[in-house]
């Protein structure tokens, strides 16, 4: 089961959203590959790996000397879950939002 909270907390950060989002766009990488996202230093860099690792967001898995990343597609799919059933919450709520404002208007 995925920890939303701490999935989302994982994402606040932009070094490790533009990290998600690279592994998205290209694929697995190393996480030397990776590197070029942010100008700090490798052991920071490692932290953050470390902490999406810790969300759940990402997979690693070693190839010789290499530690290769990708996105955990079950992680991705509950976000992409919880953003629909909320999206329908909201539409719903803005639906009887313009309806209110309009029946005020006529009155």
């Amino acid at each position: 089961m995925t920890n939303l909270p701490r999935t989302f907390a994982a994402l606040a950060d932009e070094t490790r959203f533009a990290i998600v989002e690279r592994l998205l766009q290209q694929g697995a990488q190393s996480a030397g590959d990776l590197a070029d996202i942010a100008p700090i230093s490798p052991p920071a860099f490692s932290r953050h790996l470390k902490v999406l690792r810790e969300a759940g967001l990402v997979t690693q898995t070693i190839d010789k000397q290499r530690r290769i990343y990708a996105v955990q597609p079950e992680t991705m799919q509950a976000i992409s879950d919880w953003i629909i059933s909320r999206r329908a919450f909201w539409e719903g709520s803005m639906d009887r939002l313009e309806k209110a404002l309009l029946n005020r208007g006529d009155a």
